[in-house]
């Protein structure tokens, strides 16, 4: 099998070139991808040596699956370029989310959608992901009617960039600044720019992208996106209400048996997620599960994922396991 990663030398396709060793996903020939100025470096990939090549050679080699993480404008207009020669996109950006001709998929939720016919196929957004994982099956058990999240999101969500300025405000250094304010010791109420309502992209990502996760754009989601000077993923306080009522247990219980989330709730232990724990895992950790007294069938949680793992590599490699394993992919 062929196999492109397209912005294998970014902070995600160095992540998912990771979790395909890791995940012994069936790879015979591996196609690094990565922007002109990146052609010809060479790169160490399970105990072999691959040459960066650039994205009209890449098509050319019609690899079966294209991983892309290279942002939204390369992922226009050179998704459908690697589709045409019969290459299955499974793209990282937000640039086919909201396609109306795309599947936006979380496998764990909606894999079941997919199909040979599908070329280019949308990784969602990473605070959407972890937030779905966790919802899905309690949607699924008591209906969900409204959910407000914030979120507390990694500097890694927006590149090296922005880890290069942390640690350059760590030691006293003053250089490029991914963001307009100093992120160390501080929280900037803003992730990425803002659209005319006065929300910005991420926070409009989580009502929309939600809303087509789950098949059902009655949910009404309202979101604040923050950025914070942490490292290992994203965390979000989600309120939520449903149409039905819940026992707080069985919430617990249905958390618990759902693949991919793990529930870390012991207050007795002060057992509850923390990015510094979910780093370098694929795992969707949920805790701080309490009923809102507020108002009725409401419930507060706390959830936390690596937003470079399960987030966006992870999730999008799942995606490629299962177009292999149920035969949706030629090679």
């Amino acid at each position: 099998m062929k196999v492109a990663v397209v912005g294998a030398t970014g902070m995600v396709g160095e992540i998912m070139l990771q979790v395909l060793a890791e995940r012994n996903f069936p790879v015979t020939d591996l196609i690094p991808v990565a922007s002109e100025k990146s052609v010809g470096k060479e790169i160490e990939w399970k105990g072999n040596t691959y040459k960066v090549v650039g994205l009209q050679t890449a098509v050319a080699m019609k690899p079966d699956i294209a991983l892309f993480s290279a942002g939204g404008e390369t992922s226009l207009e050179w998704a459908p370029k690697f589709a045409a020669g019969g290459t299955t996109v499974i793209d990282n950006s937000s640039a086919w989310r909201m396609d109306a001709t795309k599947k936006l998929v979380v496998p764990e939720i909606n894999a079941s959608i997919l199909t040979k016919e599908d070329k280019i196929i949308a990784n969602p957004n990473c605070s959407t992901i972890q937030m779905v994982m966790a919802l899905a099956p309690l949607h699924a058990k008591y209906d969900i009617k409204r959910i407000v999240v914030s979120t507390y999101q990694s500097i890694t969500g927006t590149g090296v960039k922005a880890v290069r300025q942390l640690e350059n405000e760590y030691a006293g250094i003053q250089d490029e600044m991914a963001y307009k304010y100093p992120i160390h010791r501080n929280a900037i109420p803003q992730c990425d720019s803002f659209e005319e309502n006065g929300y910005t992209k991420e926070e409009m990502k989580l009502v929309r992208e939600t809303q087509k996760i789950l098949n059902d754009n009655t949910i009404a989601v309202t979101a604040t996106a923050i950025r914070i000077p942490v490292v290992g993923g994203h965390s979000e306080a989600v309120n939520v209400q449903f149409e039905n009522d819940f026992d707080i247990n069985e919430v617990r219980q249905i958390l618990s048996n759902t693949p991919g989330v793990t529930v870390q709730d012991n207050l007795e232990t002060f057992n509850y997620p923390m990015p510094i724990y979910a780093q370098g895992k694929d795992d969707v950790f949920v805790g701080r599960i309490r009923r809102d007294e507020s108002q009725p069938n409401t419930i507060n949680m706390w959830i936390v994922a690596d937003n470079l793992r399960k987030g966006a590599a992870t999730n999008t490699i799942q995606i490629a396991e299962y177009l292999v394993v149920n035969n949706l992919v030629k090679f």
